[in-house]
């Protein structure tokens, strides 16, 4: 059992001890409301119930808390309580409550601190979703990031998240794309045409166009230009969707799906597509009118600053009729939270995404989470275009370049509404400036201290962890406040997973793994782990191996690896 969940079973006991003797006069029990408490000074945990009681109890919170206190029964986990200021019971753990986490880590394993399955309703995660009509930019790799870690750390916490890409195929902007390979491709082998105004002008656009001259050579210069366009579109379409999943799965994401817009408008087997089942859920509620021959979604009925078409007057129909095909199709496929992660420039287009849920009977269903920018810089200077094209820096680039680890660990080192200045020769320093190599190091140190403890050069870390210390291995030796810091930061480790779930704030992670890091290094100066006494060198390796597997499990909640030598 968890030290929190400990605490609270005390104080829980103590309330109802002095509620059945008399000493509270309350009705209810109220929750241990343990917090941490910000100065190290004032104990390990603090409990604010004695004020948030002391109106029910009619008794002031300093009586409040020393009737709790009077009433805790004997444990094993605290050493000292003390009430504080108006009414805080501060708590101090005893070291040996403290050394059992390392024995919690280290029998769990990768699964220490794993909420329950099923505690949580079922998530649809979608992000990246970039347009099948270029490279992705380095915005891009920020939500790839985010979207997988975050998906990552709610399903340790107990969630069941399915990670989806909604693939834009469909419109306006695939035609645009088709008819600029066209153009290129036709200028490739020697016609004189312009590329519209209207155009895609990368050079990867006229990549695509060489592919087809290399395999089809002129063949299409004469033929039908209807059916040329399509299949210039339908093959730089393939070609530029393959090179994004290929550059998300080396980056380390694995979406459940890809899903094309397209499919939003192929019929079922009753003859109906998603567009027309998301239109008449629309038309049961009574949300939907006609005007100036279109159709229009009554959304201003749901705090909309304006109503918004779904089919214009041509009977086109727009944009945002697909994202309500899409959204609706989420719900009938039984999702019952709805996560969307987009850039910054979408911040309009969330509150009439919002109503159509509300719209539906389902509010609070979906949540958008705003990312801003990533700007680019080399040695502080900023960095608009890439050497090699003359053009956008490109997430695959930058890949390249700054290498997966370090782009996932900076591009994750603060909160997705905070704009991230991303150093490409920071991010490439192999020393401590560079945060993702600090942590890395960590990792590596303590392998090697393992390894050099069992006296080989090569092994397996966890064959030789359990070779080299005992599961019930006698740890009251870990006194020094370096070891006591290490285990009080990995005694916080499931708290901090159900809240970076619960806030949907997977750069916590980044934070957490420096600051444990830094701990094991301070650890590490000041105590020595292969010593002469014997009990205390397994004690400290017990601690070694603890603290590398909370750091590895916290890595791996960044897609990060844990490299065992550096």
């Amino acid at each position: 059992m968890l030290i929190r969940e400990q605490l609270e079973q005390l104080i829980d006991a103590a309330l109802r001890a002095a509620i059945a003797d008399g000493t509270l006069a309350m009705e209810a029990v109220p929750e241990a409301a343990l917090e941490r408490p910000r100065d190290e000074a004032n104990g390990d945990w603090a409990s604010t119930v004695a004020m948030r009681s002391a109106k029910l109890a009619h008794r002031s919170p300093r009586d409040v808390a020393q009737a709790i206190v009077d009433h805790l029964p004997e444990n094993a986990v605290i050493s000292s309580v003390e009430i504080a200021g108006p009414g805080f019971i501060n708590i101090r753990l005893c070291n040996a409550a403290l050394q059992g986490v390392i024995r919690d880590v280290r029998a769990a394993k990768g699964d220490f601190g794993k909420g329950a399955a099923g505690e949580h309703n079922r998530v649809n995660l979608e992000y990246v979703s970039a347009n099948p009509t270029g490279p992705m930019h380095v915005g891009h790799g920020r939500w790839a990031a985010l979207g997988d870690s975050l998906g990552r750390v709610m399903r340790h916490a107990g969630y069941d998240v399915y990670e989806e890409f909604y693939v834009n195929d469909h419109g306006v902007q695939m035609d645009v794309f088709g008819n600029s390979i066209v153009v290129r491709y036709r200028q490739l082998l020697g016609e004189s045409v312009e590329l519209p105004e209207k155009a895609y002008g990368g050079a990867y656009v006229t990549d695509i166009a060489q592919a087809l001259v290399d395999r089809d050579g002129g063949k299409w210069l004469d033929t039908d230009p209807q059916k040329r366009h399509e299949t210039f579109r339908e093959f730089g379409y393939e070609m530029m969707l393959k090179r994004v999943q290929n550059t998300l799965e080396g980056f380390g994401n694995h979406f459940d799906c890809y899903f094309s817009e397209r499919s939003l408008y192929v019929p079922g087997p009753d003859g109906t597509n998603a567009v027309d089942r998301a239109l008449a859920a629309f038309r049961e509620a009574g949300h939907i009118y006609e005007h100036d021959g279109a159709t229009w979604f009554r959304s201003t009925t749901f705090g909309d600053d304006k109503d918004r078409v779904l089919i214009k007057e041509n009977g086109e129909m727009t944009y945002f009729m697909s994202d309500c095909a899409y959204h609706y199709d989420k719900l009938q496929r039984g999702f019952d939270h709805l996560i969307n992660i987009w850039g910054a420039d979408h911040h309009g287009y969330v509150k009439r995404c919002e109503a159509m849920l509300e719209a539906w009977g389902r509010p609070n269903t979906l949540e958008v989470v705003l990312g801003q920018l990533v700007n680019l810089f080399r040695n502080g200077e900023a960095v608009r275009m890439s050497k090699r094209t003359g053009e956008m820096v490109t997430f695959e680039e930058l890949i390249d370049e700054v290498g997966v680890d370090a782009t996932r660990f900076l591009m994750l080192s603060r909160s997705s509404d905070q704009p991230i200045d991303f150093d490409i020769e920071a991010a490439k320093k192999q020393d401590a400036s560079n945060p993702v190599y600090y942590v890395q190091y960590a990792h590596a140190r303590i392998c090697s201290i393992l390894r050099k403890a069992a006296g080989v050069e090569e092994g397996e870390t966890d064959a030789l962890a359990a070779q080299l210390v005992p599961a019930e291995a006698d740890l009251s030796a870990l006194e020094h406040p370096t070891e006591l810091a290490l285990m009080r930061k990995m005694a916080d480790f499931p708290d901090f997973i159900a809240l970076a779930a619960r806030d949907r704030a997977p750069f916590r992670c980044t934070h957490y793994a420096q600051e444990l890091a830094g701990l094991f290094h301070q650890f590490y100066t000041n105590c020595h782990v292969i010593c002469e006494d014997a009990a205390l060198q397994t004690a400290r390796l017990a601690l070694c191996d603890a603290t590398r597997k909370v750091l590895a499990l916290t890595l791996d909640l960044l897609g990060v690896s844990a490299p065992q030598k550096m």
